[in-house]
């Protein structure tokens, strides 16, 4: 194992330990996406692991978000990193993150993390679009 993978193994072990603080569901979400249903791939293998995002929006500002998922570690670890990124934060904020962001809070580059990662940032994107837009996630 590389050094840069064992940053996403120290990762999810503190995941392990501490408990995944954001996995769960939020009841009539203003953004709610699904990983299968939009064909984006955040997890090892698209067609046998999913993840739902549920984010809560007030006031222009994303006040929750959780998630369901089957993902491995390093899916699991870039969505805790995501909604750690995003909650308290504006829409407009959100709509600039990128994946060196990401790698801001493992504490570098991790080539594993990128997919995932990208996945993630590109339903994301879907999601607050369609919430400006007025339409239905």
């Amino acid at each position: 194992m590389s050094a840069l993978d064992q940053k996403v193994v120290t990762f999810y072990r503190k995941l392990i330990k501490h408990g995944f603080e954001h996995a769960g569901i939020l009841d009539s979400p203003a953004i709610f996406l699904d990983s299968i249903g939009e064909n984006v791939s955040v997890c090892a293998s698209v067609t046998q692991r999913y993840l739902n995002l549920y984010i809560a929006v007030e006031n222009a500002t994303i006040s929750d978000v959780r998630y369901l998922c089957t993902c491995d570690p390093t899916g699991n670890v870039a969505v805790e990193i995501l909604c750690s990124l995003i909650k308290g934060k504006s829409i407009d904020y959100a709509k600039t993150i990128t994946i060196d962001d990401f790698y801001e809070v493992l504490g570098g580059e991790v080539e594993d993390l990128r997919k995932s990662a990208d996945g993630l940032l590109e339903l994301l994107q879907r999601g607050i679009a369609r919430y400006e837009n007025g339409q239905d996630s």
